[in-house]
């Protein structure tokens, strides 16, 4: 078997995660998306309001519920200088750690879930993503007989958990307690009921630097920062789509950057 067939296998390998993201632009001459089945959730979209509101630029990034490193790729090629990727799916973690290998890039590998307790690899990172991990308490990981107002607690716990670790914390969740449709975190299902959700667990803690929100324009899709107007739920982008996008900074930062 060679590395191609190797890593197309590895990305293939089927879990409830499986086929979750598109492959990383560095990664298209090796893995030509015709030959594998994937179902995009806007990750290049995602990426870009990312790179318009952060400079990469020699960053330390840790990438949390990795799956097949879309954005672990991506922020080498924004020109970070490292990142750490934790994955609990060992599949997955393998195709990161091959093919990062195989294309020489800066990616430490850590096959595991984080608890959102023990210490990080490093003491301390320049970004985190935290992208569609927390709605998974008590599934994926952690407590699985919790209640759903405990299992926000623990969210709440989580975010918290990295102030005094990152200059910037990029979060997003999912409305669906669980990925189940029929277990909503929040009543109505609503833009401003998560961003409502989000501003009083941080506050404290963090500022919102920006929320970037979902747009369809002439069946394009791109983040914009909040307004007015796009913070109405609009169910024909569906629920992934609503899902707003938190770029937080610890208020530390925000005081030193001002001095």
């Amino acid at each position: 078997m060679n590395k191609k067939e190797k890593l197309i296998k590895l990305y293939q390998q089927n879990s409830k995660h499986s086929n979750y993201q598109v492959i990383p632009a560095v990664l298209k001459g090796i893995i030509p998306e015709d030959e594998i089945n994937v179902t995009s959730r806007f990750e290049i979209e995602r990426m870009s309001f990312l790179k318009n509101n952060i400079d990469f630029t020699g960053k330390r990034v840790l990438d949390i519920g990795g799956n097949t490193g879309f954005f672990s790729f991506e922020s080498i090629e924004a020109d970070a200088s490292h990142v750490d990727y934790i994955e609990g799916n060992s599949a997955h973690a393998n195709f990161v750690k091959e093919a990062s290998s195989y294309l020489d890039k800066n990616i430490e590998v850590y096959n595991s879930y984080l608890d959102f307790e023990s210490d990080l690899p490093n003491n301390s990172y320049d970004i985190v993503l935290l992208f569609n991990v927390l709605h998974h308490f008590g599934d994926d990981y952690g407590d699985k007989s919790v209640s759903v107002e405990l299992a926000k607690a623990k969210m709440i716990d989580s975010i918290n958990y990295f102030s005094g670790k990152t200059d910037y914390l990029v979060l997003q969740l999912g409305f669906c307690w669980k990925g189940d449709r029929n277990s909503l975190l929040f009543e109505n299902g609503t833009k401003k009921e998560m961003i409502d959700f989000v501003s009083e667990a941080i506050k404290d803690k963090w500022k919102i630097e920006v929320v970037g929100v979902a747009e369809e324009f002439e069946e394009k899709t791109a983040y914009h920062p909040l307004t007015n107007e796009n913070i109405i739920r609009k169910d024909a982008l569906g629920e992934f789509r609503n899902r707003p996008i938190f770029i937080l900074k610890p208020y530390k930062f925000e005081q030193e950057t001002s001095r």
